[in-house]
């Protein structure tokens, strides 16, 4: 029997290039005559951009500005005596999820890291800028280790503690960051002292935490058969998708007062964070219903077909189903929700960018609006990054457009 000589396709390439730096650069980046032109544009034009950058960061760059006001960047003018609050909230998040990683993620994917990195970076961040003590980064990332090998050994015990204390951490948060007359080792801290990092995240998670059950009722609303609450679900959404978010900042801020009873004042805070929730939710209903449109009607039958009502099934069959559907495009909101708390310093509340504005208003650092911007800019990122990459490897844990 004669063997069949190898085709081209099958053909391997030499060691030196399966495996070396050099040959990975020949078969990814000068495999042609045209992508050798390519990488060599590529190369150019990043040299055009980076040389300035390095020259500025080398000779004109003065970082003193975030140096001498981190700590107003994370947590704005909250009291420097209840900061203890903040390394609580800290203590209390590294606990959760140290054990949401221990007992539900099974092989150690980068997700379960960049859960357990968030409290540690934030640590980091209220350590340096002169606000806390490093025994206190120490407890936290004791917390956060020990609770992640406690949950990988008691997996099955500890299911649903886990669970309940991983919902109830934000709630405490809240509580423990606005404090309680009643209790006089934590007095109530007023949210105009709430500020930087610290208001940016609050808002965030609120509007996510409350406009993702409100988008999914305005979603299921509106494929009701029930006209008035279709009509409803559809005039809500509709009128919120056509108004830009600063308007509902500011009509919450302005317009708000005029329709409440006389002596009733609701905190500016509070206002925003109402404006953010429902302007998410109508965003939020939408790609939830994108979701519910995916599934397709033998779901449903074959939901019935086993006895479940229509609530078991919606909970149970569908809801899971259409959720996982849109993952992507779920985080994608909570990124831009994110960004957009941006949005709330114009509405006189002091956030990353209202701070930023209150730092460069000093004369001591007039014209270092490149440093300031920027520092902001790189904050940003970093936690739009790390949910895109949360996301990312939820979605291949899923296996989200595989199955």
């Amino acid at each position: 029997m004669i063997a069949r000589s190898p085709t081209l396709g099958q053909i391997l390439p030499p060691p030196t290039e399966r495996y070396t730096v050099l040959g990975w650069l020949r078969r990814n980046l000068f495999s042609t005559w045209y992508n050798a032109l390519l990488t060599a544009l590529t190369l150019a034009l990043v040299g055009l951009i980076l040389a300035p950058t390095w020259r500025w960061l080398r000779t004109e760059a003065r970082w003193n500005v975030i140096a001498d006001n981190f700590g107003l960047f994370m947590k704005g003018q909250y009291p420097l005596d209840q900061v203890w609050r903040l390394w609580l909230c800290l203590h209390l998040i590294a606990l959760s999820t140290g054990l949401m990683w221990g007992v539900f993620v099974r092989r150690r994917e980068g997700v379960g890291w960049v859960l357990l990195l968030v409290p540690l970076v934030s640590g980091i961040g209220l350590l340096v800028g002169g606000v806390g003590s490093g025994w206190q980064l120490l407890l936290m990332a004791g917390l956060g280790g020990g609770a992640a090998w406690v949950g990988s050994r008691a997996a099955s015990t500890l299911r649903r503690p886990t669970l309940i204390l991983f919902l109830l951490t934000f709630p405490l948060c809240v509580l423990f960051v606005r404090g309680l007359d009643a209790i006089g080792v934590m007095p109530r801290v007023p949210t105009n002292l709430w500020g930087g990092l610290l208001l940016a995240l609050l808002i965030t998670v609120v509007g996510i935490v409350a406009s993702f059950p409100l988008g999914v009722l305005l979603a299921f609303g509106r494929r009701s058969r029930l006209p008035a609450i279709r009509t409803l679900s559809v005039i809500y959404i509709e009128f919120i998708r056509g108004v830009p978010l600063i308007t509902l900042l500011f009509m919450g801020q302005v317009m708000l007062p005029y329709f409440l009873p006389p002596g009733l004042v609701v905190d500016r805070v509070i206002r925003a964070m109402v404006a953010v929730i429902l302007f998410s939710a109508a965003y939020m209903a939408e790609n939830v219903r994108g979701g519910l449109q995916a599934i397709p009607r033998g779901q449903y039958e074959a939901a019935s077909a086993i006895g479940l009502n229509s609530l078991q099934t919606t909970l149970f069959i569908i809801l899971p189903q259409a959720l996982r559907a849109v993952i992507p495009v779920l985080v994608g909101q909570f990124i831009g929700l994110f960004k957009d708390t941006s949005l709330v310093a114009l509405v006189g509340l002091l956030d990353l960018v209202g701070i930023a504005r209150g730092v460069l208003a000093n004369p001591a650092y007039i014209g270092r609006q490149i440093e300031v911007y920027a520092f902001i800019a790189i904050v940003y990122w970093l936690f739009s990054y790390g949910m895109a990459y949360a996301s990312h490897r939820l979605e291949k844990a899923l296996g989200v457009g595989q199955r």
